[in-house]
């Protein structure tokens, strides 16, 4: 911003959460604790979403894990994670300290699962989970009841993965996959009792290695992301803001600038998150913040509410 320029509000709700800016990591690419503050201030941003946790440690998938793709990424990581107890013992004292807001990202491969990790967060002291201001449940995972599905890809799992959740006492986001049902999965996650949606998680996709004819990563498939996928998860948002415009989203995919925070706005969010381009620049996503307040200063936007949704009206 020029000197002299009006500073933007840029506070923002997400349904009971109130957050001092929209710009937050997105799961899966900061850790679970504070791996990237020496580079990143944690406080400075709306929240940080840590990698999604099970109630139990996860080894993940076999190597290789990660390759690049035009404008983007794909990864089979999956969800390693020293699970949600050594999480709250180890990991989430040091976060906290960085004075970060937390969103614990947690995931199952069973309902149980899922009642098991929101039952975890319950239980935790209330000192423990002081930094933490919502829960996002992250419904992109095989279900082992239901033939290896994804939760995301039912309306029905979904709304009971959300259901299962509801003993963690915080708000629950519901993120979900991009599919051609989006709008009913996101309306049966809010039946469940999502507060709001996280929009959108990776996107299915494959890698074939052209010399030995298989799949390049050790798990076979994995999850697309980057800046090549901004547009998908922008139609993501915008649909499911115009079916359900009561409904709190949060938008995330492609995000690396100012302006994609921007667009992902007017098409409906109150909030971002910054993912994959933290691989490139861990400062991204204050990079972010600071040219979203830059543009909104430019272009005489005082408060967020000015952007949310603007492209429907």
């Amino acid at each position: 911003m020029r000197r002299g320029e009006p500073k933007p509000a840029l506070e923002t709700a997400i349904g009971s959460v109130r957050l001092s800016n929209p710009v937050m990591t997105a799961s899966g690419t900061v850790g679970h604790g504070n791996e990237l503050a020496r580079y990143l201030d944690y406080s400075v941003l709306g929240a940080v979403v840590v990698k999604s946790l099970a109630p139990y440690g996860w080894p993940g998938n076999p190597p290789p894990r990660v390759h690049p793709v035009p404008a983007g990424m794909i990864n089979s990581v999956g969800l390693q994670g020293p699970g949600l107890p050594r999480w709250l013992a180890e990991e989430l004292p040091a976060l906290a300290d960085t004075g970060a807001r937390v969103v614990a990202s947690i995931w199952g491969r069973t309902l149980d699962d899922y009642k098991a990790a929101a039952d975890l967060l319950a239980a935790a002291s209330s000192l423990a989970m002081e930094a933490v201001v919502a829960v996002e449940v992250n419904v992109s995972c095989p279900n082992l009841e239901d033939r290896g599905r994804m939760f995301s890809h039912s309306a029905a799992m979904t709304r009971a993965a959300l259901a299962a959740t509801a003993t963690c006492g915080l708000p629950r986001w519901a993120k979900l996959s991009a599919t051609g049902d989006l709008v009913d999965i996101a309306a049966a996650a809010v039946e469940g009792g999502a507060s709001a949606l996280t929009l959108i998680n990776t996107l299915l996709g494959m890698v074939i290695d052209t010399e030995s004819r298989k799949p390049l990563l050790g798990a076979g498939g994995g999850g697309v992301s980057g800046r090549a996928m901004g547009p998908v998860a922008v139609r993501s948002v915008f649909d499911v803001y115009a079916a359900l415009p009561d409904v709190p989203i949060v938008g995330v995919g492609g995000i690396a600038s100012g302006a994609d925070a921007v667009e992902m706005m007017m098409a409906g969010a109150c909030a971002v998150q910054v993912g994959t381009a933290t691989f490139a620049d861990p400062r991204a996503p204050a990079k972010v913040l600071r040219e979203l307040a830059r543009w909104c200063a430019a272009h005489g936007v005082s408060r967020l509410d000015e952007l949310i949704g603007a492209a429907h009206e």
